[in-house]
């Protein structure tokens, strides 16, 4: 049973592991050793600071102490706070007044303002185009290709599912129906869902994973568990190991700077794929957004509603072609 607030702390940050993504978990360690940092700078240190001797006041302080960071990671921050102080009470390590939390946190957190998406459609189909051609290169050796093939595979799923970059790496062969062109994944909150392959995109993953048949059947594992993108750096030998995120980005910073250069393309992410892909969806579907909410997997409709204003662009040349024509 922890005694000290860095015990409970990590303790805490255990828990998540197990309840949470990897990307959430990872997320709220980082909060929750902001806090801890913070408690620190005090007397006494976390290490000394008894568990039971933690007021709900230092919600208050926390966020005073926040105010020098955005908005969004401030709440991001007190919501995970307030997650704490939630386990606290469940596990019964502390007596806490979780209403009195609450109300501190709406009293003392800003609230967000509305981001709109980064959105360079022009660099992103140069990168896509760029991708698309990795295939016609001349290769010093198998591994250089396989690296191209699945960059190219990789790029495209991204581009055309909409899948965010931990989604894409945790995918594996069994998941993935070839012929409806369709694959069950695991999104946020662990909620399963089903997205939608491009031909292109399958086309890209069948020319990968064909090149990729002798290190697979010489796993020794069944195909349906390997991973979809695999790990091809000399560290991986010929062992079949799953991409992580960290890869995934990787492959996106090299791949974005050798289509349109390292200063063009320093905005663009993973995730700014993912605003492709729903954007697309927008346009495609006459800015219908019941079904881009639910090709993106939005739980809230509010979400693929920021995406609208990037379609203005279209609504300009329908209007000019419409009106203008009466000249």
């Amino acid at each position: 049973m922890p005694r000290s607030v860095a015990q409970a702390i990590e303790l805490y940050i255990e828990s998540i592991k197990d309840a949470r993504s990897i990307h959430t978990a990872r997320t709220y360690k980082t909060a929750m050793h902001a806090f801890k940092d913070f408690l620190d700078s005090r007397k006494p240190p976390t290490e000394q600071l008894e568990i039971s001797r933690l007021e709900e006041d230092v919600v208050a302080q926390f966020a005073t102490a926040l105010k020098e960071l955005s908005p969004a990671t401030e709440q991001l921050y007190l919501t995970t706070l307030a997650g704490f102080f939630e386990f606290l009470v469940a596990e019964r390590l502390a007596d806490v007044n979780l209403a009195r939390v609450r109300l501190l946190i709406r009293k003392r957190a800003r609230k967000p303002g509305i981001k709109l998406p980064q959105f360079p459609q022009e660099q992103i189909d140069k990168t896509i185009n760029y991708a698309i051609n990795l295939a016609n290169q001349s290769f010093e050796d198998e591994r250089a290709q396989l690296i191209a093939l699945r960059d190219r595979a990789f790029i495209l799923t991204l581009a055309d599912t909409g899948l965010r970059v931990h989604e894409a790496c945790n995918l594996r062969r069994g998941d993935l129906d070839r012929n409806e062109r369709k694959a069950i994944v695991k999104g946020k909150g662990n909620r399963e869902a089903v997205v939608r392959f491009t031909q292109r995109s399958l086309d890209a993953l069948e020319d990968y994973l064909a090149a990729r048949a002798t290190l697979d059947g010489g796993s020794g594992r069944q195909l349906a568990s390997l991973p979809i993108f695999a790990r091809h750096d000399k560290g991986a030998g010929k062992k079949v190991k799953p991409m992580t995120p960290t890869t995934g980005r990787n492959i996106i910073d090299q791949r974005v700077t050798e289509a349109i250069g390292a200063e063009a393309g320093k905005n663009i992410t993973p995730h700014s794929f993912r605003h492709y892909f729903v954007t697309t969806a927008l346009i495609g579907s006459g800015g219908n957004l019941k079904l881009a909410q639910s090709l993106a997997r939005h739980q809230n409709i509010a979400v693929t509603q920021r995406y609208a204003h990037l379609s203005d662009s279209d609504l300009d040349k329908s209007y000019m072609d419409i009106f203008e024509r009466r000249e």
